[in-house]
């Protein structure tokens, strides 16, 4: 990454990208900034897919709005599906970017509650119903809250399915760059939403970014 930084910051962008993509793929630390760096080098090679790829990790990593901008105009720039800039995207990216502190505070309170109802036993019939349901909100928050997971698809033409076999009905192609919401996988297939519905896509087709 010291070769990479070194070389990026003397404009050398093009030969810096190597030495980044080596460090991702060595699954050393990377940083946010970094994956935004790899993002400028292939926007400006004009590998717009490449581009949403590391800006999605980016987004990822660190929530942050600026980054959520970026990728919604390249996407529009070239018409790809997948990507909102309503308010309700705007509070989305406002909770995930606390949702991991605030699960911290979450799960710090029910260690504290769970200590002082061993302490003063006596109490422990009067708040067992209150601590239980805070314990429910915590599992709430952890499992109905926790961040989704996205793709975005590798390739251009890559199929759709209803089901999750080749011989399942055609629904439409994917574009490279189209981002889809992953709901679960099946042998070889991502089950994604697409357009209200339930499609299939082959795990090759699909990169995930979140």
């Amino acid at each position: 990454m010291r070769q990479g930084d070194s070389l990026f910051t003397r404009g050398a962008y093009e030969a810096s990208y190597p030495f980044y993509r080596q460090a991702l793929r060595q699954g050393e630390q990377v940083s946010g900034r970094l994956l935004l760096r790899m993002a400028f080098v292939q926007e400006g090679l004009g590998h717009y897919p490449a581009a949403l790829y590391y800006l999605g990790l980016a987004h990822t990593r660190q929530p942050r709005q600026a980054t959520w901008r970026k990728i919604t105009e390249l996407a529009q720039n070239h018409r790809l599906t997948g990507y909102s800039s309503s308010w309700r995207q705007g509070l989305i990216i406002t909770f995930r970017r606390h949702y991991y502190q605030g699960l911290q505070l979450l799960l710090i309170g029910a260690v504290v509650g769970a200590m002082l109802l061993v302490v003063r036993r006596r109490l422990g019939r009067q708040w067992a119903l209150p601590y239980s349901v805070y314990l429910g909100l915590v599992g709430s928050y952890l499992n109905l809250l926790q961040p989704g997971q996205a793709g975005m698809v590798a390739r251009s033409h890559a199929p759709l399915m209803a089901g999750p076999s080749a011989g399942a009905a055609w629904l439409t192609t994917a574009t490279a760059g189209d981002r889809l919401v992953v709901r679960g996988r099946q042998d070889i297939w991502y089950r994604v939403q697409w357009r209200g519905r339930v499609a299939y896509i082959r795990r090759h087709d699909l990169l995930l970014v979140q």
